[in-house]
């Protein structure tokens, strides 16, 4: 009876520890995934791909001249053995990047968007 009545009496104390140890933990893993978080450059979006293949010279050209057209959107050559793409912006979501392609229609016939690795926004 005395024992049953002394586990009774320390069982709290036994599960209030083992929350505290819990939480700790919780709070060190959150920390680190900030930490990793804040180390990224890029995050998961789009982007609109406006040539692909394997002529560098080419594809230098039209990267040129959609900045001479769109000097506000960024515009990136990528090379990916054999060929070189052209893509275009740092879209957060698909919404996004269709609303800019619909303007590129009538220059780009054969822009489509692609899902990359774009860069952080500035804040």
């Amino acid at each position: 009876m005395i024992r049953t009545l002394l586990l009774l009496l320390l069982l709290p104390l036994c599960v209030e520890a083992q929350t505290d140890k819990n939480d700790s933990l919780a709070r060190k893993l959150v920390d680190r995934h900030k930490l990793v978080n804040a180390a990224r450059k890029s995050m998961p979006g789009f982007r609109i791909q406006i040539y692909f293949g394997n002529d560098r010279l080419k594809a230098q050209e039209l990267r040129t001249e959609f900045i001479k057209q769109f000097p506000e959107a960024p515009a990136y050559l990528i090379y990916q053995q054999p060929n070189f793409k052209v893509r275009i912006g740092d879209f957060r979501t698909r919404l996004e990047a269709a609303g800019f392609l619909k303007q590129l229609n009538a220059l780009y016939s054969n822009a489509f968007i692609v899902p990359d690795d774009v860069k952080l926004p500035q804040e």
